[in-house]
């Protein structure tokens, strides 16, 4: 079977990000088709990558945890226009291990981070990860009560649905390609 890690993708105190993974998760289980997982980054030791005398315990479990899976949904919300400094330091510990999978974004904000998840986009294709087509882009405005209670209208269901179906397919494809 599959193994899809849900990558939360903020550290941030007062993050959205387990809100939103929880949603994708019970949702992916109802599916039978993988075997999702909630991976937090916020659970790992990663420092800046490269600066010295920092803690990088958390690297080699944070290694091993990205090569496990054979796919990904990366719950991304937009800070600044871009993902957070917190999800390209931890895309950028790891390389092989991200290379021939697939992934779907999940992205939450203002214009329901779409900014962010098109700045993702780039950073996979570097990592040789095939980003899906679908896309559910969650609206701070709409999705959540008062920018802090994730409460998604009806559509993001589907979209979600159809997101996985994508993941699911390419995960498949491209697992047939690794070594």
């Amino acid at each position: 079977m599959l193994k899809i890690g849900i990558i939360l993708g903020s550290t941030r105190e007062g993050r959205l990000s387990p809100q939103v993974g929880e949603w994708v998760k019970a949702l992916a289980d109802k599916r039978g088709d993988a075997e999702y997982e909630i991976i937090d980054i916020a659970d790992f030791k990663l420092p800046l990558l490269g600066e010295p005398g920092q803690d990088a315990s958390g690297a080699a479990a944070w290694t091993q945890k990205v090569g496990s899976c054979d796919g990904f949904v990366f719950i991304v919300q937009e800070y600044n226009h871009s993902i957070t400094g917190a999800l390209k330091n931890a895309l950028d510990y790891v390389r092989a291990e991200w290379n021939d999978k697939a992934a779907g974004i999940v992205s939450y904000g203002s214009v329901g981070g779409a900014r962010a998840a098109e700045h993702l986009r780039g950073i996979l294709g570097e990592l040789s990860v095939a980003d899906v087509r679908v896309h559910p882009a969650l609206s701070l405005f709409t999705d959540f009560e008062n920018g802090s209670v994730f409460k998604p209208k009806d559509v993001q269901a589907t979209s979600l649905g159809q997101m996985l179906d994508q993941v699911i397919s390419w995960s498949t494809g491209l697992k047939t390609i690794r070594k």
